[in-house]
């Protein structure tokens, strides 16, 4: 279906039914052992595979561009003094010990108001001091020295709300090449890649290259709008080094693909690509607020690995404009009909 650009996206346009037992609690044994449902745009096609078919599945020269962030152990859970408990999820580092964060609940706290944090080991208590408030449990806080300087000592990787039991290994909610720590959330599309699979796009000689977006409080704020046009998108920092950059111009030079694991190495391509300012294989960081809808002109990415996103969110507004609404909603219901596991520990979709 062509859009009106005109008219209005309702986002009820973009809802489904899901049944719960689809939602992945826990990630499979082996990363790579998850499913691949494949979408050619050209031919409509879609099929079924495995995960680690995908290099099989690619061309000569293709670069995989993947977000390396890496999870911070930001969820952390603090106590009042009356004893009552608050938690505090780290979205964002703003210097000097302070952070973006959301706190559940929060109506009862108080600027000022100093939250206790115990260790998960042996450790001091720490404690995190509230510093301004905002809406829908926004809020800026103070970590003491102790917190600071151990994050890993208190917190643990900040699950999405359905999953319902931590991890007893918090790496599995990490990426197995994650590197810059600053996300508060995992690029999900990028679990799939175990040690084995890289080394065989290694030896199939198929390029790859790292950029960074570190995921933040959008992903945790569902759109709350009638509308798509009306919801404000948030701002995450994200770059695109210099061996990043060099490898896209050379992809682009030989007119090879450029593949996006996962929509946050996505969002940092289509904002590499709209800024006329910089140059081919020059480097690029800094804030990035692009919020892309049906409509988008896309820039930089060819193909895209992705997980199934949920109902009415941004990401699947970018994925209808990447794949074209009709026939990302046809992959859905065949997804569900043949029973793919969704979300975060889900299985992935890849899309050319």
């Amino acid at each position: 279906m062509t859009r009106d650009p005109d008219r209005r996206l309702p986002m009820a346009d973009f809802d489904y039914e899901l049944p719960s037992e689809l939602i992945a609690q826990e990630p499979l044994e082996r990363r790579s052992a998850s499913r691949l449902l494949t979408l050619d745009r050209p031919t409509g096609d879609i099929t079924h595979r495995m995960f680690n078919e995908l290099p099989g599945l690619l061309r000569k020269g293709d670069l995989l561009v993947f977000n390396d962030s890496r999870v911070l152990p930001a969820r952390i859970n603090g106590h009042r003094q009356t004893g009552a408990a608050v938690e505090v999820l780290l979205l964002r580092d703003l210097g000097d010990r302070c952070w973006d964060v959301l706190l559940r609940p929060a109506r009862r706290l108080w600027i000022g108001e100093e939250l206790i944090v115990y260790s998960r080991f042996d450790q001091p208590d720490a404690a995190v001091t509230v510093i301004a408030k905002g809406e829908a449990g926004q809020a800026v806080v103070q970590l003491d020295e102790t917190l600071a300087e151990n994050l890993g000592g208190y917190g643990r990787v900040p699950l999405p709300p359905y999953i319902h039991a931590q991890l007893d290994d918090d790496d599995r909610y990490q990426t197995v090449y994650a590197h810059d720590a600053g996300s508060a959330a995992a690029p999900t599309a990028g679990l799939h890649f175990d040690a084995d699979l890289l080394a065989a796009l290694a030896q199939a000689g198929l390029p790859t290259a790292h950029v960074t977006l570190h995921v933040g409080l959008d992903t945790f704020r569902p759109v709350m709008v009638e509308h798509a046009d009306d919801h404000v998108i948030h701002s995450e920092w994200c770059a695109v080094p210099e061996p990043a950059a060099l490898a896209i111009a050379a992809a682009r030079s030989r007119d090879s693909r450029i593949i996006a694991v996962g929509t946050t190495a996505a969002r940092t391509l289509e904002t590499y690509g709209s800024r006329p300012d910089i140059r081919a294989g020059q480097p690029f960081a800094g804030m990035t607020s692009i919020y892309i809808t049906p409509g988008h002109r896309w820039q930089m990415v060819d193909a895209m690995i992705t997980n199934f996103h949920l109902p009415k969110s941004t990401l699947l507004l970018m994925m209808a404009s990447f794949a074209g609404e009709e026939f990302l909603f046809e992959a859905y219901r065949q997804a569900i009909a043949h029973r793919y596991r969704f979300f975060s520990f889900g299985d992935a979709m890849f899309i050319e």
